[in-house]
């Protein structure tokens, strides 16, 4: 993830993936360090709450959307989604597996302890523990060694040449805890599990491997994050104040932020999962931003002169998704049909008002990989019939459709997928369910069909493409789908490997055709963020992941 990194420059700032300028000593908009601006105190809704405020902890975008504001990641991405420096100064790739960064200095954590090399090897090293269990792990899990150079520089080495390194290290997964919270959450699972060694002991246990480590990590498991929890200790311009799950976060700011104090003196993120309530909230000035105003809403928020309605365009996709392990689902034949009965524009007019651009594939425009000549199977029914036909399935069957209930397009988009389906006798049982328990019966495989989103965080082709449907990634990581091909693991696996930017765009063009062809899920739209907040709210940060950097915002 990003934050807009505002960086004061005397002239244009060059940066290159390989290779970096140092900007150790320049530092971001906000203020002195150890200055607070009177930027006030900020109210934002939300329809979900955070599912953890550990950053290994769950692999979503409400979750994000606070941590954003606590942890920083080495490196960050631009508007134009470029890689730019955040803890890391500069950064040079040795060889084909080796990568070297160098780290921000004076860079201290909210308890105070250093931001150094050792901080960025206990991180990567636990998000890869088996204890950990992280269902953000993929992202990294290329990596075969974190070696400390010296206290300001870190070598990564890769198991196999992955070129979309740095953006994956940008990501929610690479953002840095506290090493003293880390070693404190190893010394409390070590406790709980009635384990008699140190942390230390454990950590050289796990750099041994073998069937002792894999007993102590098991045992650990269920306890790893508590610590984490309960007090996140990052490096980033706000710091964890209280929490009470399922009603709100409140944040206040770090006024001896490494980048200089940020404008904000406190955030509450509220959960306001009703839209309706939301819009009220902002409206009455209960809050002063609310996220996810929905497109049913624009004209509503336009009106208001006492609002502005802010449209984001994004790189994520929105998609309804097939259990293809399930019958009929296995078939694809009948995963065509359902595609063939779903009328795609009728859809984004009616649900979605016009927001957002229809999808033929899950890559966005932007966006290595994306194809604008590839088109999706078009609305038909009568072909929907006879593959259903072909398939034995002309009387049609039962299926269930699950769905988040915080997200009302989403319903209506099941709805009008129900009615479409009635015509063909498919029987459709909509099942909403609240965020958090949707990701897990979603994710151990307890639906037939699904609507979803991903955001692509890392803004390259392998994030937008291998979570959702390489046989690795099976589950909770993100193959909701169940889908296992091994055409299309090879076609990813070697695009993730090839450095040549070129012979990448044409791997990841051939893994949408494929996936078209297979069809484990009807791709939608790339969707347009639209949040709103009051006018009395200035300079508040909104990235194309939907994300919100308030370092410069400030409330009146």
């Amino acid at each position: 993830m990003k934050h807009f990194w505002k960086i004061l420059l005397m002239g244009i700032f060059v940066l290159a993936l390989a290779a970096c300028t140092d900007d150790s000593e320049v530092e971001p908009e906000g203020g002195e360090g150890g200055e607070t601006a009177d930027g006030g105190d900020m109210t934002l809704a939300f329809p979900s709450d955070a599912v953890s405020m550990d950053p290994h902890g769950s692999n979503d975008v409400p979750s994000e959307q606070v941590r954003d504001t606590i942890y920083e990641p080495l490196v960050t991405q631009d508007e134009n989604l470029e890689i730019v420096p955040a803890l890391a100064s500069e950064w040079e790739q040795k060889d084909d597996t080796t990568w070297e960064f160098t780290l921000q200095e004076g860079v201290k954590f909210h308890d105070g302890s250093d931001f150094n090399a050792e901080a960025v090897k206990a991180n990567i090293d636990r998000l890869l523990d088996p204890a950990t269990a992280s269902a953000r792990a993929f992202l990294l899990e290329m990596v075969s060694e974190v070696n400390v150079i010296d206290e300001h520089t870190v070598e990564i080495v890769t198991e196999y040449p992955f070129a979309p390194l740095p953006g994956h290290l940008s990501h929610g997964a690479g953002k840095m805890i506290s090493k003293e919270l880390i070693d404190e959450d190893y010394q409390n699972a070590i406790d709980e599990a009635g384990l008699d060694m140190t942390p230390e002991e454990y950590y050289e246990l796990r750099a041994d491997g073998g069937s002792e480590h894999e007993e102590a990590a098991d045992a650990m498991g269920q306890h790893i994050g508590t610590a984490v929890e309960q007090n996140p200790v990052g490096t980033g311009y706000m710091k964890f104040e209280s929490r009470t799950p399922g009603e709100s976060t409140s944040l206040v700011a770090n006024e001896d932020y490494w980048g200089g104090a940020p404008n904000i003196d406190s955030a509450t993120f509220k959960v306001v999962s009703e839209t309706g309530s939301r819009l009220a909230e902002l409206e009455t000035g209960s809050s002063d931003f609310i996220a996810q105003v929905e497109s049913s809403n624009i004209q509503r928020v336009e009106e208001n002169e006492d609002v502005t309605l802010e449209r984001t365009d994004s790189v994520s996709i929105d998609y309804i998704g097939f259990n293809t392990q399930k019958e009929p689902f296995d078939d694809k034949r009948i995963r065509q049909a359902i595609t063939h009965a779903f009328d795609k524009e009728a859809v984004l007019s009616g649900v979605y008002n016009d927001s957002g651009t229809p999808a033929a594939a899950p890559l966005a425009p932007g966006v290595l990989g994306y194809d604008e000549n590839l088109e999706g199977p078009e609305y038909d029914m009568d072909k929907a019939r006879e593959l259903l036909a072909e398939a034995g399935y002309e009387d049609g069957f039962d299926v269930n459709l699950m769905v988040n209930d915080d997200n009302p397009e989403r319903v209506d988009m099941a709805v009008w997928l129900q009615e479409s389906l009635a015509e063909l006798d498919i029987n459709v049982t909509i099942e909403q369910v609240e965020w958090g328990a949707y990701l897990e019966m979603t994710g151990s495989g307890e639906h037939d069909m699904f609507i979803l989103g991903w955001s692509n965080s890392t803004g390259d082709p392998d994030n937008g493409i291998s979570p959702l449907f390489h046989s690795d990634m099976v589950g909770a990581p993100g193959n909701r789908s169940f889908f296992e091909n091994d055409e299309l693991d090879a076609l990813l696996d070697e695009g993730k490997r090839e450095s040549d930017q070129d012979a990448r765009e044409e791997i990841y063009k051939d893994a949408q055709e494929l996936l078209v062809e297979e069809a484990p899920a009807i791709f939608v739209r790339h969707s347009e963020n639209l949040n709103a907040y009051q006018n009395s709210v200035e300079d508040l940060g909104i990235d194309s992941y939907n994300i919100f950097d308030l370092r410069d915002a400030s409330v009146e």
